[in-house]
C-alpha cells in the first residue's frame, strides 16, 4: 500500500503513526494492497479555501475527503480492485481546538479525523441517522482496535465520544474478535467531515 503524508503545517504530528493507522484501516476494510492514499495536513487559510471552493461553506473545517477512483471496501470472497483511493486533508489547528473541547490530545483527534476521512473515501457517509450510526460505530471500532494493537488502553487516549460505560480499547478489540459481550454505546464523532467529488 502506498500511503503518503504531507505535513504542510508547523504542527508536530507523528507521521509514522498516521501511516500505520491508515494501513490498519485499509487492511481491515479489505482495500487492495496496491491502492494509494495521500494524507495532507494544511493550515487554516488553505483549508478555508478548499472548504469554500468545494463545499461553498465559510471558514476552515477539520477534515475533507477527495475520492479519486471511488474504491469501496472489499468483500469476503471478492478480489478488491487496486487504484488511487484519494486524499484526506486535515487541518491540525482546527483539530487542536476540537481536541481541547473534547478533553483529549491532538494526536487522538488527528487519528479520529484520519479514520473518518478514509471511511468517507470508501463511500461511507453520515447524512442519514442509519448511515451515521453505521459509520460512527465502524470508525469507533477501527480506532479502538488500532490503539489496542499499539498497547494503548484507550483510557484517556481514545476520544471521549468513543468510550462509554467503562469501555477500553482492549475491550473493544476483544469484542471485535468475538471474545467479549457487546459493549454498549456506539458513541458519536466530533468530526465535521466533508466529502468532495473531484469529478
Amino acid at each position: 500500500m502506498s500511503i503518503e503524508v504531507l505535513n504542510e503545517t508547523e504542527a508536530r504530528i507523528d507521521e509514522l503513526e498516521l501511516v500505520d493507522l491508515a494501513r490498519y484501516v485499509l487492511t481491515e476494510m479489505h482495500v487492495h494492497p496496491q491502492s494509494e492514499l495521500c494524507i495532507r495536513l494544511i493550515d487554516e487559510p488553505a483549508m478555508e479555501t478548499l472548504h469554500v471552493q468545494w463545499m461553498d461553506l465559510p471558514g476552515p473545517t477539520d477534515v475533507m475527503s477527495f475520492p479519486m477512483d471511488e474504491l469501496t471496501p472489499g468483500r469476503d470472497g471478492e478480489d478488491p480492485e487496486p487504484g488511487m483511493l484519494g486524499d484526506v486533508v486535515l487541518c491540525p489547528s482546527v483539530a487542536a481546538r476540537q481536541a481541547t473541547a473534547a478533553g483529549h490530545a491532538l494526536e487522538e483527534e488527528i487519528l479520529l479525523l484520519t479514520t473518518h476521512g478514509i471511511l468517507h473515501l470508501l463511500g461511507y457517509d453520515h447524512g442519514e441517522p442509519e448511515e451515521e450510526k453505521e459509520m460512527f460505530e465502524l470508525q469507533r471500532q477501527l480506532l479502538l482496535t488500532f490503539l489496542a494493537t499499539r498497547g494503548r488502553s484507550g483510557d484517556g487516549v481514545a476520544p471521549a465520544p468513543f468510550l462509554s460505560g467503562g469501555e477500553s480499547a482492549a475491550g473493544v478489540a476483544a469484542e471485535s474478535r468475538g471474545e467479549a459481550d457487546a459493549v454498549p454505546g456506539a458513541g458519536d464523532s466530533s468530526a465535521d467531515q466533508q466529502e468532495v467529488d473531484r469529478g
